[in-house]
């Protein structure tokens, strides 16, 4: 298996789900085991400001990095020419993103619970993302929500002027806040 490459076999690309899968279950256990429970409800609050964010950084992670740096931008550009393709971000390069920039800094300003909960939350994000880009692309729409985020996300891909949309992928809520949902054709008067 290499380590830096995008396209992936089937093997590696699945392996993510899998290593995703397990660091869920692992976190939940942790922060279920070590949880102050005499705080009452506020414990929900820390997992859901995980997920929350991860709304907003997959937003801005799609919009700015994917499609504005380098080396990002060309190497989603692959994505966008090969849509079938099993390429994602490397494992080892997500994992160690989420722990540098989320795990460590809430270690260090919140405590070990609270970290583990907003990342914990965090990659339940992460990982609905995942299976919604993996469904997007590779199943049949068989519910109303998933055929609503697949023409949702074929704007995207299809999108061929210069103003770029739909970037979330598991939400459309962040491209309407920040005005890059699709703007309604306009009524041609007759």
């Amino acid at each position: 298996m290499r380590l830096f490459a995008l396209e992936h076999g089937r093997w590696a690309y699945l392996a993510d789900f899998a290593f995703y899968g397990a660091a869920v279950t692992a976190l939940a256990a942790f922060v279920v085991a070590t949880a102050p429970w005499p705080q009452g409800p506020g414990l929900a609050l820390w997992p859901a400001a995980g997920l929350l964010g991860w709304t907003l950084v997959e937003y801005l992670l799609h919009r700015f990095v994917l499609h504005g740096l380098q080396p990002f931008r060309r190497w989603h550009a692959a994505h966008h020419d090969q849509p079938m393709a099993l390429i994602c971000t490397p494992t080892w390069l997500s994992a160690a993103l989420i722990v540098v920039l989320v795990f460590l800094p809430m270690l260090w300003l919140a405590g070990v619970w609270r970290a583990s909960a907003v990342t914990w939350g965090l990659l339940i994000g992460y990982l609905a993302y995942a299976v919604t880009h993996h469904a997007i692309h590779h199943w049949r729409a068989d519910s109303a929500w998933t055929l609503r985020r697949k023409r949702w996300h074929a704007a995207h891909h299809h999108r061929t002027d210069a103003s770029a949309v739909c970037f979330g992928v598991t939400s459309g809520w962040w491209d309407r806040v920040l005005g890059s949902a699709p703007r309604p054709p306009t009524p041609v008067e007759g």
